[in-house]
């Protein structure tokens, strides 16, 4: 039994999906009985509103049907209840609900049964006001000074405060500044009414101020009428509290001095009746309620706060005395006299959880049996131990914790991309310069073998390529379901996408006994696109600035059954070269050479070699297998074409510094735009009248600059995303020839396009330059490493956008070193430790200094020219990490 948990007296559970509030609770002996006891008021926004007397028969006991003295449908959401001298010509206390639009004030009684079913209670309804404004709450008190009963002040959502004295109407008042209403208390030693408003102030108006101020209904009128209608509504005193209220509370236990309490977001105030500041505790959670009550120490006051880590704390001014659990998050709190037990807690949450309890422990009786003492058998400890361990050193051999199952088949997707064109295509918008684009219908199949819910289709491809319709939804309520949806894929921008592959994503949920929501799932499937949908056949170029050459193991295959949609006639020429035209503009020539084992891809622009050598080695592989030939294989012996490569890179950066200059240009053009208006606004609101010194035109020029910086911005962002189109299909091509240089693996080229593509697109927070020199100088650090030194240098943790792109390219041009010298790309655990690799020239660190970087960028060119005749020598110390390289 923890120390530090609310002790259960007394608990229930109201309704059924009711829910409360702060003011939805009140302690008071409503019935007004001879003994004195307090009764629980609850009322709820769902309209209910019961009367509780707990009487368990132990502690911890739940509800009884007679602790439910009264249960009453008011069929209108209850804001709050008090219980006061509502009523004239007595001190009765009666009840006061109020409603959104109507006030309600009733007398509770009860009658003395004369069987057994007990005592009967009755609620009268003594008087209502019915509310032309709607309420948000309520606080009450003798307003004015008035002796032996309670006037009612109502504050509206619009800032109204309506003065209810008793059964008639007194006046109403607009809060100067309104915006959104706060917490409402009323002060009887000051005579004032306390708030939070919007600007997070504590303010205070005298009640005097308030009857005599402008009436509300009067707003309406015009200036002069306003003027001469009654006292402007002055604040009596201000005090900014940075934060919202959630709560105020007025404590007075002494004639002497009042304490006004604020409840904020993260702190806590107590405040003095002049509004300076008597404390405050800043909060390390979030709290949900509060209330402060009398002390037995002279001079402090304890307060009880609630927060929605279900703990009740007490303060002691500023000290915490004591902290416990609650099983709920509390609204609201108060303390009362219940049964003859005094300083009784009682906490009701949003939910309707009510509960009284109290502070400290039970004794409890229970003793601990005695343990039977045996003799522990050290053979079967050390057998059990041999067992355990073997199955723990079983799991960590496995590939997971989990134990492997066979996949269950729940939705089988399937996608079918159609041969021909479509008869009308379906391209719409497009900024493409030829006449007609042609577009491809795409049909997805979906096919489920069990009930499935939330079923969600959703189609990828790469820009500038576009879908018609690249979402879906689907109900799968029964087993064995077939569906099918057809979108068409067409070029809507005149430049080349960096990938043909599409992408169709299923996300579904799975419901199960245990779970009846469903557990969420998801299933992809991947598609190609022709290459015929942004490429045309076109005239062959004898020239070009860019050429690139694949070496193969087997003769060369004729282009003409390679690639025979893109046939523009049936020459013999045509069987060894062949002329790509795409949409864009660019065109790509293909030469197979007749005599050696070779095919030259050949353009004027870099990067859209890429699709064609791509495409090139595709349709060769699948050729052979028709085949029946396996040992085919592609290899590429070139010089690496690094700076064709940096150029692309280059051009990106400097659009992205282009667009971060132009940014900064429009924030400062903003910047003046405002000051400007905020200038012209104070001229034209000035009595006198004065010259506007040639503001007007400062302000049409300013705009004008806006919009053009606005135009640069948007044209800047569009080329950026253009070239990083560009700067992806180049990097697609050097990791491709990287791959068939140095004949690398499935796993290792996966590794390279995670380093080298890890975003879908950049932006200027996060761009291409500064996260794939971070991969790289990872890869560098960790598999690709030489030297302990190395793996200790440590890698910013930030990334920041570089200032310019030599480290960028120093390192793609190190790791095709590494590469090129027996470094093997890892991710394994392993990977981290320092390799023991056979490499020309010697095992050196990554260079520092500035003459190792000279000689690594004189020594570049040098470094790809012919790698078939690699010749791993012996390591000598001080040499070039660049040597040993030759043909």
């Amino acid at each position: 039994m923890s120390l530090f948990k609310a002790r259960d007296w007394w608990s229930t559970i109201l309704g059924e999906k009711e829910e409360f509030d702060q003011g939805c609770l009140c302690l008071a002996n409503v019935d007004n009985s001879g003994n004195g006891q307090d009764k629980i008021i609850v009322g709820s926004f769902m309209g209910y509103l019961r009367i509780f007397s707990p009487h368990p028969t132990k502690t911890g006991d739940g509800a009884q049907a007679e602790d439910l003295l009264l249960e009453v449908d008011l069929r209108d959401p209850v804001l709050q209840v008090e219980v006061g001298k509502f009523v004239s010509g007595t001190e009765m206390l009666h009840l006061a609900v109020l409603h959104s639009r109507k006030l309600c004030v009733y007398s509770v009684s009860g009658t003395l049964g004369n069987v057994e079913h007990g005592n009967q209670y009755q609620m009268k309804l003594i008087y209502e006001h019915n509310l032309q404004r709607t309420a948000c709450n309520m606080t009450y008190g003798s307003f004015g000074g008035v002796k032996g009963r309670d006037l009612i002040c109502i504050q509206s959502i619009d800032g109204m405060l309506m003065v209810f004295e008793q059964e008639s109407y007194a006046f109403g008042r607009f809060l100067p500044g309104f915006l959104l209403p706060g917490p409402l208390a009323y002060s009887s030693r000051t005579d004032s009414f306390i708030t939070v408003s919007s600007c997070r102030q504590v303010e205070s108006y005298k009640y005097q101020v308030l009857a005599f101020a402008t009436d509300a209904d009067k707003r309406q009128e015009t200036e002069q009428q306003k003027l001469g209608s009654g006292k402007r509504l002055v604040v009596d005193w201000t005090l900014n509290i940075g934060e919202q209220a959630l709560d105020i509370c007025i404590v007075s236990f002494n004639q002497s001095a009042s304490s006004v309490f604020v409840l904020g977001e993260r702190n806590f105030f107590c405040l003095k009746d002049n509004g300076q500041i008597r404390f405050m505790k800043k909060l390390d959670w979030s709290p949900s309620c509060f209330l402060p009550y009398c002390s037995v120490s002279e001079g402090t006051i304890n307060t009880l706060i609630g927060n929605h880590n279900n703990m009740l704390h007490i303060f002691q001014d500023v000290t915490l005395k004591w902290a416990t659990q609650l099983p709920h998050i509390p609204v609201a709190v108060r303390v009362g006299c219940l049964h003859d037990l005094k300083g009784v807690i009682v906490t009701l949450s949003d939910d309707g959880h009510l509960q009284c309890s109290y502070l400290g422990t039970d004794p409890s009786l229970f003793q601990a049996p005695n343990v039977e003492s045996r003799e522990l058998n050290y053979d079967e400890l050390d057998v059990e131990m041999k067992e355990l361990q073997k199955i723990i050193k079983d799991v960590n051999k496995s590939q997971g914790v989990w134990p492997m199952t066979e996949r269950e088949d729940d939705l089988n997707v399937s996608v079918v991309v159609s041969s021909n064109f479509d008869s009308v295509s379906q391209a719409t918008d497009v900024e493409v310069g030829t006449d007609l684009v042609p577009s491809v219908t795409v049909k997805v199949t979906l096919q489920n073998t069990v009930v499935l819910q939330k079923v969600k289709l959703s189609v990828c491809v790469q820009p500038p390529l576009e879908l018609t319709c690249d979402q879906f939804t689907f109900e799968f309520m029964t087993p064995d379901l077939t569906k099918t949806v057809s979108f068409s894929v067409y070029l809507k921008r005149s430049y080349t996408p960096s990938e043909l592959e599409g992408n169709a994503v299923v996300s579904y949920s799975r419901p199960t006994d245990r779970n009846p929501d469903g557990i969420p799932r998801v299933i992809q499937c991947k598609f190609r696109l022709p290459l015929k949908l942004i490429c045309l056949p076109g005239q062959p170029s004898k020239t070009a600035s860019h050429k690139i050459t694949i070496d193969t193991n087997k003769s060369p295959v004729s282009l003409l059954s390679l690639f025979p949609g893109f046939a523009s006639q049936s020459d013999d020429d045509q069987v060894n070269v062949m002329g790509f035209h795409f949409l864009g503009g660019s065109r790509v020539t293909l030469l197979a050479s007749k005599t050696s084992q070779r095919y030259r891809i050949q353009s004027e622009q870099f990067e859209d070699l890429w699709l064609i050598t791509s495409e090139l080695i595709l349709r060769l592989q699948e050729y052979f297998e028709k085949q029946g030939v396996k040992d085919f294989a592609c290899s590429f012996s070139g010089s690496m074409p690094l700076q064709e490569y940096f150029e692309l890179i280059d051009d990106h950066f400097e659009l992205r510094i282009n667009g971060e200059k132009l940014e900064e240009l429009l924030s400062e053009r903003a910047v003046q735009f405002r000051a400007i208006q905020r200038r012209l606004l104070t001229r034209f609101k000035d009595k006198t009248p004065a010259p506007l010194q040639h503001l007007d035109t400062l302000l049409d020029g300013t705009y004008k600059q806006v919009i053009a910086l606005a135009d640069a911005v948007e044209e800047n962002q569009g080329s950026l995303f253009q070239s990083f189109t560009r700067l992806k299909s180049a990097t697609h091509l050097v990791i491709l020839l990287i791959g068939l240089w140095q004949k690398l693996s499935a796993d290792q080229i996966a590794i390279l396009e995670a380093a080298f593509l890890p975003l879908q697109e950049d932006t200027q927070e996060l761009g291409w330059e500064e996260t794939v020199d971070a991969a790289i100088s990872h890869l560098l650090k960790t598999c690709l490493s030489k030297s302990s030194k190395e793996q200790a240098l440590n890698l910013n943790s930030q990334l920041n956008i570089p200032k310019d792109t030599s480290q960028l390219k120093k390192h793609i041009t190190l790791l095709c070193d590494r590469l090129a010298k027996g470094g093997r790309l890892c991710l394994s655990t392993d990977a981290a430790a320092p390799q023991t690799m056979v490499m020309p020239g010697g095992c050196t660190t990554i260079p520092e200094s500035d003459l190792e970087e000279r000689s690594v960028e004189q020594d570049s060119t040098e470094l790809f020219t012919n790698h078939r005749h690699l010749t791993a020598e012996t390591s000598r110390p001080e040499v070039s990490p660049l040597q040993g390289v030759s043909e």
